[in-house]
């Protein structure tokens, strides 16, 4: 609750007529002061009053790729008996206010408003709350509460379409390593006989030789599979413009790029960021949620080897794709020893002045200025 300017002036002036009035017994400055002290009294009471209001909405669509339109519909109806008079609302969108209409809103009506989420930037655009505020007739008193919730609507990076997807790694039990393209059945061990196998798996000479029933076992070992990992540390994008990181905004949609190409082909991605992120929004779904939500964050070479660490353990893949800016020039050493663990390494370096050094025999780099010169190089790398 707050007195506005004029109500502190009228209040002042309702002390002071009070107090010169009795002090020097002037009944009429008296009077004065008593009904300045009532008219901020029923001012105070008006705008206690809380409106019944309902707050709905919904956002069309809430998903959007950066640069695609996108609107939220708010719904505000007066659930109350009584008239909602000198009612004045704001809806938060982003970094900006939206006036609604809800002036004179009479009793079990209600009023629509519909009005454009900026989409200019990837991110999540949280929606809400109503801010709604209720002043008294004389204007002293403003009170402003809030209805509703927030709603976030997910601005997507860019998804520039790509034609090529990598080939799987078929490993034999020799340790030899065969390009397959899209996966195939791989004879993986042996084991005993049970009831129910099928008699065309019996591998008869190895049954033969130790005296029992020895049934072959296959595996899927080749089937393409993705890592991406984002560079989302601070250091490895130092320019800005106007306070954003162009190269790591090229890395994000590079990075829906490879994802969205990874799931047409029905082919088994994983995203991950370097820096861990701060906190999980709640709502998101899949990776190009992820993506809309992340954030720069601090960290340096430690931060990047303690993640390599993790990718060199796990083995997620076949094909790592690591995405960063012109500040980890000097890390893909440490990148390049992942060739190792993943047969097919590919670096997306954005932002950079020049063309980068592979730096590590093996190690594919692409040179790009953004998403789509990223979806471009990808095309034409040989290897897939």
């Amino acid at each position: 609750m707050g007195i506005t300017a004029r109500g502190v002036g009228l209040l002042v002036a309702a002390v002071v007529l009070l107090g010169v009035g009795f002090r020097y017994a002037y009944p009429e400055l008296t009077v004065l002061g008593a009904a300045a002290g009532v008219a901020v009294a029923y001012a105070l009471v008006t705008a206690a009053w809380r409106p019944r209001l309902t707050v709905e909405r919904v956002a069309d669509p809430d998903r959007v790729a950066r640069g695609e339109p996108a609107a939220m519909v708010l719904t505000v109806r007066n659930t109350g008996r009584l008239r909602a008079a000198n009612l004045l609302a704001e809806d938060r969108c982003g970094g900006r206010l939206v006036p609604v209409p809800v002036l004179r809103l009479r009793p079990g009506r209600d009023t629509e408003v519909r009005y454009p989420v900026p989409t200019r930037r990837r991110g999540v655009v949280p929606v809400g709350p109503l801010r709604v505020t209720r002043r008294d007739p004389l204007g002293l008193v403003a009170l402003a509460r809030s209805y509703g919730g927030v709603v976030p609507v997910w601005v997507h990076p860019r998804i520039h379409p790509l034609s090529a997807v990598p080939t799987g790694a078929g490993r034999s039990l020799d340790g030899r390593v065969d390009s397959v393209p899209h996966g195939s059945i791989t004879f993986d061990s042996l084991r005993e006989y049970v009831v129910g196998d099928e008699l065309r798996r019996v591998h008869w000479r190895t049954s033969a030789r130790v005296g029992e029933l020895m049934v072959r076992e296959n595996v899927d070992t080749s089937l393409p599979r993705l890592v991406v990992v984002l560079d989302n540390r601070a250091a490895a994008h130092p320019d800005r413009d106007g306070g954003v990181a162009e190269s790591f905004e090229s890395g994000c949609e590079a990075a829906a790029s490879v994802v969205a190409a990874a799931i047409r082909e029905d082919l088994p991605v994983s995203l991950l960021l370097v820096a861990p992120a701060s906190e999980e929004l709640a709502g998101a779904v899949g990776p190009l949620d992820r993506l809309a939500a992340a954030e720069l964050a601090d960290g340096g070479e430690d931060v990047l080897r303690a993640a390599l660490t993790r990718l060199r353990q796990d083995r997620l893949g076949d094909t790592l794709v690591f995405l960063t800016g012109p500040g980890a020039r000097g890390d893909l050493g440490h990148v390049g020893a992942l060739r190792g663990a993943y047969p097919s390494v590919v670096v997306g370096m954005f932002g950079a002045p020049g063309p980068t050094a592979p730096g590590v025999a093996g190690l594919v780099v692409v040179d790009a200025a953004d998403g789509a010169g990223f979806a471009a190089e990808w095309d034409g790398i040989r290897r897939w």
